[in-house]
């Protein structure tokens, strides 16, 4: 089993085990290139898509009603569009009076508290790679009034068991995870200035970078990509999800969410700083069998680093 500790603070570990895992994945699928061919034209129709719809003003990103969850009425056919984008908003989970009075009482405990004083955190800006801001817009707080509150929601509770929910969490003889139930995660909290154009987080995929790869609960997650079987791919399946080791990282957590959830407690529209996503479930089977290919270094995984977030990939533009 490798020590992925070490991996962090040793090149030649992290080239070694880098190298033996290639080795390992190409012998598992002797056919990895046609493999990644396939998977490079299945996203180029994915991309091909997404395009269009956007051309035509067609909506991208899957859009649901609070009220439709509580009356458990969401279509099939929006269901079958998250699972396909791995994605959706959720409109109307808390009261836009709610929302006004939880912002003005987190903007007033950011600044009595001198938190747009303080220095950025440097283990966050090595995390994501590159943090590019004005003004300071992602705070360490944790436990403020109007998160708590939040947090604890009937509301939120139950949009996040509607979205466990789809997907598979009994496979394999195992029940990986109760989708009803869920332990509260403290995330930080974000906040832009009107106005504000510049990048607060540069692109990038939480859950592990190297450790895709490298670990052998990640291999299992992903057993039908490194296998070849793609069409049994499925990225809403939970098998192994929860038996996944990463490299550990100040910024990294280490408990399997489904879902990277925001709140939005301000309107938001496009290009008013609103997260920004690539809406193609699937594309992580892309990228874990393009690091594979022989045009990239036996030591490299396209640019991917221990301890930080899986940056856009060198050699994977379209």
């Amino acid at each position: 089993m490798t020590d992925l500790a070490a991996l962090k603070t040793s090149k030649e570990a992290l080239s070694r085990a880098i190298r033996e895992t290639k080795t390992k994945l190409r012998v598992l699928n002797p056919n990895y290139a046609a493999a990644f061919r396939a998977m490079e034209d299945d996203i180029r129709r994915e991309v091909d898509a997404v395009v269009g719809k956007r051309e035509r003003g067609e909506s991208i990103v899957p859009e649901i009603a609070y009220a439709d969850i509580a009356a458990n009425r969401v279509t099939d056919s929006a269901i079958a569009a998250i699972r396909r984008t791995g994605t959706a908003v959720i409109r109307g989970v808390f009261p836009r009076a709610q929302g006004e009075d939880w912002n003005e009482q987190l903007g007033e405990y950011i600044s009595a508290n001198g938190y747009y004083e303080q220095k950025a955190d440097s283990d966050l800006d090595k995390y994501f790679s590159t943090l590019k801001s004005d003004r300071p817009q992602i705070f360490g707080i944790y436990w403020s009034k109007p998160q708590i509150q939040a947090r604890q929601a009937e509301s939120l509770a139950a949009a996040r068991a509607f979205l466990n929910g789809l997907w598979s969490h009994n496979s394999e003889g195992r029940t990986w995870f109760d989708p009803k139930r869920e332990t509260a995660y403290a995330d930080r909290t974000r906040r832009r200035q009107p106005g504000d154009v510049s990048l607060g987080l540069s692109p990038h995929m939480d859950a592990g970078s190297v450790e895709r790869w490298i670990d052998e609960g990640y291999q299992r997650v992903y057993r039908h990509v490194f296998s070849g079987d793609i069409g049994r791919y499925d990225p809403f399946d939970g098998a192994w999800r929860t038996q996944t080791s990463e490299i550990p990282s100040p910024a990294v957590c280490s408990v399997f969410r489904t879902y990277q959830g925001w709140t939005a407690l301000t309107p938001q529209g496009p290009g008013d700083g609103t997260l920004q996503l690539i809406p193609i479930a699937r594309g992580i089977a892309y990228m874990l069998l393009r690091a594979l290919q022989d045009d990239v270094p036996e030591d490299e995984l396209c640019g991917a680093q221990p301890a930080r977030a899986l940056s856009p990939f060198r050699n994977a533009a379209f």
